[in-house]
């Protein structure tokens, strides 16, 4: 047994088996009929018995399961940036984080189409507890990450991880894409957690262990959409925070947030590759810095990266005026985005309520704030 058993995706050798083991699931059957309505079911069925590798089940079935849901729940999806990336060239994705799925899966679809490495990717435990979604996971080229450890177990899974994703990029020439922090962004605010940087170091062996950063292609990305179609699922645990209230997820939440993610509306969607920051990160590794200062600074690199390449929606400038009661930016949107966007407020939100609309509106409204920062 290989030490990453628990966390790796599938072999390829290994694809067609748990291809067979999932090909009668109800949840894959709704899956096909809904990327591949004019198929009929032993049609695909078929071709997917005779997939052997996880590429082939990526650009065979996700891939165009993607593009339909783009079709059926977005105005389209652009992007910027790819040009500046190589092929066969293996990149450490870092990457704002809003949506469960759909955000490595663009992301891919993006590579896919530009002829790079996709990724593999990170994946919480807690996001595929259902054995179909675990499979299905695995074959969609994802690692786990434990949630939930502390104290030692904790350690020791992230020193796994790490070590998981350094030999991913360093021997197996394979890209990664990692959230700039633990779960998704609720609030609009997209920080990097300098524990996120620090867990990719802790397999570098040498003393040094930002040296790992010199070793790898860290490429910060930006993930806009136009309307979260998961806004309205992540005010609970806003309420919580701004009352100072411990959240606890309800049992099938992450499910829930899931499905909405991919079928929920989003109008337009950019993915923007924000660079390689080779020069960035040897000036910091050069630096006198200590360790920990190193990390700090690389984090605040990546915000900046991620916070200048965010595409600002007429949504989100909407957002910044309803919140200052003003009309700073009035000439990024007409009268009819303005009253689209108040009705999805009345729709979603008692509007009444003066801590909800705060906190639905500064969710759309913090990429401008952040945008409006002085040091980038």
């Amino acid at each position: 047994m290989s030490k990453f058993d628990q966390i790796r995706p599938f072999y390829d050798a290994e694809v067609n088996a748990a291809i067979r083991q999932i090909i009668h699931d109800p949840m894959l059957e709704a899956m096909m009929n809904f990327a591949f309505p004019n198929d009929s079911v032993g049609n695909w069925k078929n071709l997917m018995l005779h997939t052997h590798s996880l590429r082939d089940f990526q650009i065979n079935f996700i891939y165009p399961a993607l593009k339909k849901v783009l079709e059926k729940s977005s105005e389209g999806l652009s992007s910027g940036g790819f040009d500046q990336l190589e092929p066969n060239t293996a990149y450490l994705f870092i990457s704002n984080h809003r949506d469960i799925i759909l955000d490595t899966s663009l992301l891919n679809a993006c590579l896919y189409e530009n002829g790079l490495v996709m990724t593999t990717s990170a994946i919480g435990d807690n996001l595929i507890k259902k054995p179909f979604l675990h499979t299905l996971s695995k074959l969609n080229r994802n690692f786990v990450i434990r949630r939930g450890l502390s104290g030692r177990a904790l350690l020791e899974s992230s020193i796994l991880v790490s070590e998981f994703i350094s030999k991913s990029l360093l021997r197996e020439n394979r890209s990664v894409w990692t959230a700039q922090r633990e779960g998704r962004t609720k609030d609009g605010n997209d920080v990097t957690h300098k524990g996120v940087l620090k867990m990719l170091t802790l397999a570098e062996e040498s003393q040094d262990s930002f040296s790992f950063f010199q070793k790898v292609k860290v490429v910060p990305v930006s993930i806009s959409y136009e309307y979260d179609p998961t806004d309205i699922l992540k005010m609970p645990e806003l309420l919580a925070k701004s009352r100072d209230e411990k959240y606890v997820k309800s049992e099938n939440e992450d499910f829930v947030n899931l499905l909405r993610g991919i079928m929920g509306t989003k109008k337009r969607i950019h993915i923007q590759v924000n660079g390689i920051l080779d020069s960035e990160v040897n000036e910091i590794a050069s630096s006198d810095l200590t360790q920990n200062e190193k990390l700090g600074k690389l984090t605040e690199v990546i915000d900046e990266k991620i916070w200048k390449g965010y595409k600002l929606w007429p949504s989100n400038f909407i957002a910044y005026d309803l919140l200052n009661k003003g009309e700073k930016f009035s000439a990024h949107y007409t009268a009819e985005e303005k009253s689209s966007f108040e009705k999805r407020l009345r729709d979603k939100i008692d509007t009444t309520n003066a801590v909800v609309l705060e906190n639905f509106l500064s969710m759309y409204a913090y990429p401008v704030i952040n945008q409006l920062n002085p040091s980038i």
